[in-house]
């Protein structure tokens, strides 16, 4: 687990240099840091997806997967509902400053393709490059967070451990049932998702990549009904 440690470590640590900086970091040095993070993300989604194409079995099976993910988070309005419920729980009066602060920073960290496909590949693979990318986003956050709220932000990181650990464990429970060709879907399909959150990033395009998380149960599904079949 040590990608979800070095994640909650990093909660930790930016908060702690957010509440040094308690008067705020400027905009334009918050836009950079994003930026940079924009750039980073894009290139390792594109590797993620890009590298993993010779080793799918059903070359279309991601466009599927896409196509009917999007639909359905579309449908449900995952992306909508969840900025909604951010933009609630960051307003309000001076007294609940500090949970309206942690409500929205537990959401940002917990919810996206790089807190919840991450702890499964590292599971799986021993592989902690999403963690580590999501580790970086979630320092930058934290500081920007605590930069506001204080130094009781740092009460989101043991959230985010069990939230990252639940994942991490039922992976690591179910590894004999995971197949190298399901992986492989997952992958394709996850780092396209990370190459829309680096677009998202750089102000380029929203994808509302929360509307495509549905597009991950597609693959598990697919490979579920085949071993029926079969």
């Amino acid at each position: 687990m040590i990608g979800t440690i070095v994640n909650t470590v990093s909660i930790v640590v930016g908060t702690v240099v957010g509440t040094v900086l308690h008067r705020g970091i400027k905009e334009r040095y918050k836009q950079m840091l994003y930026d940079a993070l924009g750039l980073a993300s894009l290139a390792i989604g594109l590797n993620a997806t890009i590298s993993n194409f010779p080793k799918s079995e059903y070359p279309v099976l991601f466009i599927l997967s896409l196509a009917i993910g999007g639909v359905v988070g579309t449908v449900l309005d995952i992306d909508g509902r969840f900025k909604r419920l951010v933009d609630k729980r960051s307003r309000g009066g001076d007294a609940n400053r500090l949970a309206d602060g942690l409500s929205t920073a537990i959401l940002l960290y917990c919810i996206g393709p790089l807190s919840m496909l991450g702890p499964v590949i590292s599971a799986l693979r021993g592989d902690h490059t999403f963690l580590f990318t999501n580790a970086t986003l979630d320092f930058v956050s934290s500081t920007i967070f605590a930069s506001t709220y204080g130094i009781g932000m740092v009460l989101a990181a043991p959230v985010l451990f069990c939230w990252q650990g639940m994942f991490w464990l039922i992976a690591h429970l179910s590894a004999s049932t995971i197949s190298e060709a399901l992986m492989a879907e997952l992958l394709i399909v996850g780092g396209l998702m990370i190459t829309a959150s680096g677009l998202s990033l750089l102000s380029l395009k929203d994808c509302k990549t929360l509307n495509l998380l549905p597009a991950l149960l597609v693959p598990v599904v697919w490979f579920c009904v085949r071993s029926a079949i079969i």
